[in-house]
């Protein structure tokens, strides 16, 4: 017993606290009252890289565990943690002083994701707006398909945008009234305009398993649904910046 130490605090001011359900024997910290075991399979660093990237690609948190001998217990208690900590801007980076110049000709996609919480009767339809020319995330907001949906939208784009950028979007009436229709473009399918948008749903649909239309790997959460993509986004607009 004096020889164990908090993982979270390294204190030894512990005491033993009932057992666990694998009848194991528990301590609490006296100091922060983190609880653990004392034998516990402790998950390294490596393993927590690797189940980030894992995280980006189309599989399943119990084909994750498989893979890499955790548990699902640890698995979403750090799932919690990562989404927590992502950055509300997506990561978006400002407009460069190179385009400083080009600033009335901002441009922006947006466009509605199906997708759904725990049964398919459950719709939770995911909006987002892409610079198609930096190819970022600009921001995305998960609800259903009304006016108050493409509102939430439009105040979580940066100001620069909604100032002076043109929106290219599909004929959806949730739009009108929202966007300022100096700024708007409806595009007819078969345009092309939307394009760039529209091949990132593909992106979506390949890369996150909670967003395939005919799929088991389906959120329970909505707080886990929303994650998941937030999650990914970040990631993609990292990936978008390092790219020459």
């Amino acid at each position: 017993m004096n020889n164990l130490r908090c993982p979270r605090c390294e204190l030894s001011h512990i005491k033993k606290n009932g057992r666990t359900h694998y009848s194991k024997q528990n301590h609490a910290c006296l100091n922060c009252g983190r609880q653990f075991v004392a034998d516990a399979h402790r998950i390294d660093e490596t393993t927590r890289a690797l189940v980030k990237k894992l995280l980006l690609e189309r599989l399943s948190l119990r084909g994750i565990c498989r893979v890499l001998e955790v548990s699902l217990t640890w698995l979403l208690q750090f799932i919690d943690e990562l989404y927590a900590h992502l950055p509300d801007d997506l990561g978006v980076q400002s407009v460069s002083p190179d385009r400083a110049i080009e600033m009335f000709c901002l441009e922006v996609q947006a466009d509605e994701l199906w997708s759904f919480v725990g049964c398919k009767a459950n719709k939770q339809w995911l909006w987002l707006a892409l610079d198609p020319c930096s190819r970022q995330v600009l921001a995305f907001y998960v609800g259903d398909r009304s006016r108050d949906s493409a509102r939430e939208l439009w105040l979580r784009l940066p100001a620069s945008y909604r100032k002076y950028a043109t929106f290219s979007t599909d004929d959806w009436e949730a739009y009108r009234g929202i966007i300022p229709p100096a700024q708007h473009q409806v595009c007819p399918k078969g345009s092309g305009q939307t394009n760039a948008i529209e091949r990132f749903n593909c992106t979506l649909r390949q890369r996150v398993s909670r967003l395939v239309r005919q799929t088991l790997s389906f959120s329970k959460k909505l707080a886990n649904h929303i994650g998941a993509i937030k999650f990914f986004i970040c990631h993609y607009n990292q990936e978008v910046i390092r790219q020459p």
